[in-house]
């Protein structure tokens, strides 16, 4: 019993240590933690449960039979808690065989996944990883295609997270782009499906890692990476903030974080908020701020599509969701990047519970030929189809511009809206006075005095909420300083709110 015990602690020893102290060093070197301790930063102190520690490859090709077999194959795979909720997690280890993946790596991550379903518990993923094993061929390729099809059978049943910590090359790239969140670290993580050597080869175009794949690329043009974090400590405490926000499975509502911010508050200030001149702007994240608990708002994307502002944030203790046009950027127009930016999230708090609040400021949609031949209809169509599909609460707030199909894209009443207010500044209408008069009164267009006045009549006619609410459309016109009470209220309300789409495998949304 004594050898064995002895034999036990050995592999044990063997596998915490990767792929040895030299590698250890070089990984410190490069400003990144290891797999085991990342896990440590993430996870609740001693509630780490490791599966598979001493599972190794089966590879005996190309040289791979005389090397070093290492336990645990080049990722940690287990269980634990965050702030006393369950997880599911693996972190590749980039000090064993640069993380590659093989056969046996891939069956160690499917297995806490296939857990993870049973349970309904998140999967987290701390990927740092060279790709798939070369010397093991298809094999490799076969477990990656595994992966992938565990993350589509868990897509909107359990939240995933992917946390780019190192390189994720080639095939290595579809499982954390079907994951609901990635977040990246900077100058240490890159994503690419070729990398820049390829580039170069194919066409003949000379770009560094970093500038083809990395974090401020993802997170700033590509809208790949929702966040992008100076180093591994920062990466690992806002994911775990981050955490808090989301339920364990798409069965539960998302978890209640009692606060002292009262809901009947009011704030004045944003009496002032939208300015007299209508062509002005003004930054929505004031509004957000001054309207959620505690001022906290967890924004995603802040860097792409900045038009647009998602994130989470509580309202009395409970996690929402936040959708907000930026008359900041664009001056709130809704665009291709902004669409698909805000209709991915919603569709993610629609699959886990999650109220959406949805405050609107938008003049339409941006106007060009990039637009056009970008495909604008169908991008457009995405948030449309998202919000029109959503079953969980919905309250939208008009703060000023709601004009023409953008109106009916965020959030109306006309797309099962549940209750939608209009600040005394709210303007619903198809287009800007100015447009609509040269449309309606070509024929006095060479007589501005006529139009002037024509102007002022529609103005006063849409100019406000007023015609909206007569037919209903508008629940009720709120002062801005009552902002936070009224939505408060709203959701409480909604609460049990039940809804339901008609049977169907899944619907077409415009891809």
């Amino acid at each position: 019993m004594h050898d064995i015990i002895t034999q036990l602690e050995e592999k044990r020893h063997r596998a915490a240590m990767g792929g040895g102290q030299k590698r250890i060093d070089a990984q410190h070197k490069k400003g990144k933690l290891t797999a085991r301790e990342r896990l440590e930063l993430l996870l609740d102190p001693g509630s780490f449960e490791e599966w598979d520690m001493f599972k190794e490859h089966r590879c005996v090709d190309f040289g791979m039979e005389l090397a070093e077999k290492i336990p645990g194959d080049g990722v940690v795979t287990g269980y634990g808690t965050i702030n006393g909720r369950m997880v599911f997690v693996y972190a590749q280890d980039f000090t064993v065989f640069g993380g590659a993946l093989s056969e046996t790596h891939a069956e160690k991550i499917c297995k806490i996944m296939d857990h993870a379903m049973k349970v309904g518990a998140p999967v987290i993923g701390l990927n740092d990883s060279g790709g798939a094993r070369i010397q093991e061929g298809v094999a490799a390729l076969g477990g990656y295609a595994e992966v992938f099809q565990r993350n589509v059978m868990a897509s909107g049943v359990i939240p995933q997270i992917s946390m780019i910590m190192g390189p994720s090359a080639g095939g290595a790239v579809y499982s954390p782009s079907m994951t609901d969140f990635i977040f990246m670290v900077k100058d240490s993580s890159y994503m690419f499906v070729t990398g820049p050597e390829v580039v170069k080869t194919v066409t003949h175009e000379e770009v560094t890692a970093e500038e083809l794949g990395g974090a401020v690329m993802h997170t700033t043009k590509s809208g790949v990476a929702d966040l992008a974090f100076e180093n591994d400590v920062e990466a690992l405490y806002m994911l775990r903030r981050f955490f808090n926000y989301l339920p364990l499975n798409n069965r539960e509502k998302p978890p209640v974080r009692p606060s002292n911010d009262a809901p009947d508050r009011l704030d004045y200030s944003l009496d002032t908020l939208v300015p007299d001149n209508a062509n002005k702007p003004y930054d929505i994240k004031e509004l957000i701020i001054k309207t959620v608990d505690d001022c906290e708002f967890f924004e995603l994307q802040p860097s792409y599509a900045k038009n647009m502002v998602i994130g989470f944030a509580r309202m009395e203790g409970h996690t929402v969701g936040i959708v907000a046009n930026q008359p900041m950027v664009l001056a709130g127009c809704l665009d291709i990047k902004s669409s698909i930016k805000a209709a991915r999230f919603v569709r993610f708090c629609d699959a886990f519970n999650i109220p959406v609040i949805t405050f609107v400021d938008v003049p339409g949609f941006m106007p060009g030929t990039a637009q056009e031949y970008g495909g604008i209809i169908k991008h457009g169509a995405k948030l449309l189809y998202a919000y029109a599909e959503c079953t969980v609460p919905k309250v939208t707030v008009i703060t000023r511009k709601a004009y023409g199909g953008a109106y009916d894209v965020m959030s109306p009443k006309h797309l099962r809206g549940d209750v939608n207010f209009a600040w005394p500044s709210a303007e619903i209408a198809v287009m800007g006075a100015k447009g609509a008069v040269e449309i309606i009164f070509r024929d006095d267009k060479n007589d501005p005095v006529k139009l002037a006045a024509r102007e002022a009549e529609y103005k006063e006619k849409f100019a406000n909420p007023f015609v909206a609410g007569a037919r209903g459309f508008i629940d009720d016109v709120i002062q801005p300083h009552e902002t936070r009470k009224r939505i408060c209220r709203s959701l409480t309300m909604l609460r049990n709110k039940k809804i339901e789409n008609p049977w169907r495998k899944h619907g077409n949304i415009p891809l």
